[in-house]
This record gives structure tokens, sequence and C-alpha cells, in this order.
């Protein structure tokens, strides 16, 4: 048996173990079925607004990091200090602000929206810097003997620029992937029931602040650790 699933093998029991253990717990505790229920749709709503701002602010991330190497000293004047604020600012403190900014303005939008509108943002300032770098790793002598070939713009990015770029980008941007999950927890701040904010009810409701936070936390290991494993695995398919 290899290294790699005598170690595996080792994470399943543990794991197993502590579901267990989890189990004999919560049976043992004041929690009901709909408790857990609740709980649940906390862990649904925090897969949905984190999903949704992966997807925008990677999208919007590529888009700047593109003009900032397209456009030169241009492209970094017009991105360079709104995205150095997303960055510096803590997300937290984004996430009321534009909250607030909302409601000054008497604005009727649903606080899935602002965290998510947040999130991208945030995201995208990091997805930018990432992209960025890896457009940069490619080669110009490369990039020079694809457009001998005869290849347009538009085709040695897609055929060189991005697959190239990809191999080198691919576990920063896991890294922004599984902080944007953990960093979702934050839009409890403005009410959105998302899993820690219904956690912090139940416990308001039920005392069991120990258990119940350990059981979020093994839902967000649950989440987190399958990407790490893909990750790994799709890097490795990348690898040259």
């Amino acid at each position: 048996m290899s290294n790699k699933m005598i170690k595996y093998s080792i994470y399943t029991l543990i794991f197993a173990y502590i579901v267990y253990q989890a189990i004999v717990s919560v049976r043992a505790s004041s929690l009901t079925y709909y408790d857990l229920v609740f709980l649940l749709e906390g862990l649904e709503r925090t897969i949905y607004i984190s999903a949704v701002s992966i997807f925008f602010g990677t999208i919007f991330g590529v888009f700047f990091g593109w003009i900032k190497v397209s456009l030169g000293t241009f492209g970094n004047l017009i991105l360079s200090g709104f995205l150095d604020i997303l960055r510096s600012v803590p997300l937290i403190i984004q996430l009321i602000l534009f909250y607030s900014f909302m409601g000054i303005l008497e604005i009727d939008i649903s606080v899935f929206w602002v965290g998510a509108i947040i999130l991208s943002a945030y995201t995208a300032a990091f997805v930018t810097e990432v992209v960025r770098a890896g457009i940069e790793s490619v080669p110009q002598t490369t990039r020079r003997a694809a457009r001998s070939l005869g290849m347009t713009y538009w085709q040695d990015y897609r055929y060189i620029v991005f697959p190239l770029g990809l191999r080198a980008v691919f576990p920063a941007w896991i890294s922004i992937v599984l902080s944007v999950i953990k960093d979702s927890a934050l839009v409890s701040v403005i009410g959105y029931l998302e899993l820690l904010k219904t956690t912090e009810e139940l416990i308001s409701k039920t005392q069991e602040a120990l258990l119940l936070l350990l059981g979020i936390g093994l839902f967000y290991f649950i989440i987190s650790y399958p990407i790490s494993l893909y990750a790994v695995y799709l890097e490795r398919k990348l690898k040259i």
C-alpha cells in the first residue's frame, strides 16, 4: 500500500470517528430534527453565496487582469487604486459600509446580493493579480513564435497564454476559492442566514455552543477538503 493510500485511509478513519461522535453527541443534546434542518439550510446558503461570488469574481478578475497587462500603465492607473482598496480594507468593513450605503440611498436590495456583490468584488481583486501574473509568466518568445505562425491576438491568448498561464496560477486560484468559502461567514454581520448565522441563533436557543461550533467546523471541512483534493488531482494533470 502506498503512502498516499495510507494517509487517505487514516483521514477516512478519523473523519468516520468524528462523524460517529457527532451523531452520538447530537442524540444526547437538546437539538431537534428541525434544528438540524435549519442548520443545513444555512449550509446551503453558504455554498450558494460562495459559488455565486467565486463565479462572478473570477470572471471580473480575468477581465481586469487582462486589462492590467494589455493596457500597461493606463490599465494600472485605472484599476490599481480601486483594487488596492478592496484588498486592503477588511471584508467585514466593506460589507457593513456597502449595506449602510444601500440603506442611505434607499435602494431595495437583499442581504444576499449585498454579500454577493462585495464578496465578488473582493474575489476579483485577488484574482486580478493572479491572472496578471499568469499572463506575464508566459515567455514572450513563445508568444512571438505563435504570432509568427500566423495566430491572431485572440488565438494567441486562447491556445498559448491561457493554457500555459493556467498551469502557473491554478494553485493560487484554488487558495482564493477556499478563502472565499470561509470568508462567506462574515456576511452574517448584515443578517444573511448562512451557516455561521444559523449556528449563532441555534446557540442562543439551545446553549449547545461547543457542539454546534464543532459541527460547523466539520461542515466547512467537508466543503473545503474535497476541493483541495480535486485541485491536487487537476494540478497533476495540468503539469507538462
